[in-house]
């Protein structure tokens, strides 16, 4: 008898939550949902994860919305007939910082409103979750089942988030802002478990690895920029990746590019560029943006194995370092397609579908 395919389950969360063959039918549903507080203004193209004031619509977190969705999902498919593949993008922990007092009030100690807030919103994430891997559990999923969950990049320090001990913001090309968290569970899929993975993966690497675990095979398109990081993460071997971008923009003149242990920053980081603490026992923290507009900066070189936190800039002791991973990142920005930033369109005002963030009108 063939093996019964498994079940993948692909939950991303913004930011870190704080402390992250042949498959005869893919069933992929994107649970992506998007309603807005009716008072928020349009300028700020943002979604909120908490349900719009209206009378149509119950005011509970969106993840309460997703997970219900994810639920009936999971219960209408035949788990031992069905391979089933679900991506779960929650919107929480996000801004603008929004959650039901019952979890806000879980966290009295915390005297800062964003952090308490924020933390309310990863509790209530954190419920989400709990009664999706319950019903995974409950209709028979969790002995052939690999659960994929990771965030997409570093928390925004000017809304209640922190990436200590590492440098930088959200938007910033430090590690606080780059770095992400993430874990893979399985009863069965993984032949090595309880360990801590350090090694080179980039967010691009997902598709073919997943496409891997599933058993693709060679089917996979070799053109794409993402590896196969399979072997690496269920058995605990070296990674297939020796380097990665974290990002080349070519309006903003930046960009930064880790080879090995070395990253190189060219251009302005961004506008986060210290390690901030959390709030003090009062409540209180004062975090501003640098006033990074006109200033110059020189090539940044970090050794990130020996200092993850980027203290300690080796440019001056290391020019050939930097101009050997100058000459990669000038490789790469051959093949950079340009930026498109369209202008913002006011079809999408929440004002004409009763207060909701909807891709009807594009």
């Amino acid at each position: 008898m063939a093996p019964r395919k498994p079940t993948f389950f692909w939950f991303v969360a913004p930011h870190k939550p704080s402390i992250t063959q042949g498959i005869s039918r893919w069933i992929f549903d994107v649970v992506k949902m998007a309603y807005a507080d009716a008072t928020m203004k349009i300028k700020t193209r943002a979604f909120a994860p908490y349900l719009a004031p209206e009378p149509a619509f119950s005011r509970r977190p969106t993840g309460n919305t997703f997970a219900k969705r994810a639920i009936t999902i999971i219960e209408s498919n035949n788990a031992s007939q069905t391979p089933l593949f679900i991506y779960l993008p929650f919107q929480s922990v996000h801004s603008p910082n929004q959650v039901p007092k019952k979890y806000e009030n879980m966290y009295p100690s915390i005297k800062n409103d964003s952090r308490r807030i924020y933390c309310g919103m990863v509790t209530a994430l954190d419920e989400a979750i709990g009664n999706i891997t319950a019903a995974l559990n409950k209709h028979g999923y969790m002995d052939n089942l690999l659960i994929v969950f990771t965030t997409d990049n570093g928390g925004p320090v000017n809304h209640g988030s922190n990436n200590l001990p590492l440098r930088g913001a959200k938007t910033t090309l430090w590690e606080g802002g780059t770095k992400g968290v993430a874990f893979m569970y399985s009863k069965t899929l993984l032949r090595k478990k309880g360990y801590v993975n350090t090694d080179l993966v980039h967010a691009v690497d997902w598709y073919p690895t997943l496409l891997a675990a599933a058993g693709a095979g060679s089917d996979v398109d070799s053109h794409i920029d993402g590896v196969n990081q399979w072997p690496a993460l269920s058995q605990n071997l070296p990674t297939n990746r020796t380097e990665f971008i974290y990002n080349i923009d070519d309006i903003k003149g930046n960009g930064a590019i880790r080879v090995g242990d070395y990253k190189l920053i060219e251009g302005n980081p961004g506008k986060y560029n210290t390690w901030y603490p959390l709030p003090g026992m009062d409540g209180h923290l004062d975090i501003q943006a640098d006033d990074t507009e006109n200033k110059k900066y020189k090539p940044q070189l970090f050794n990130i194995k020996d200092d993850p936190t980027e203290h300690f800039d080796l440019a001056k002791r290391m020019p050939e370092m930097v101009q050997q991973l100058q000459k990669r990142l000038a490789k790469y920005r051959e093949s950079l397609v340009p930026a498109r930033y369209p202008p913002r369109d006011p079809a999408s005002n929440p004002k004409f579908y009763n207060g909701v963030w909807t891709p009807g009108w594009c």
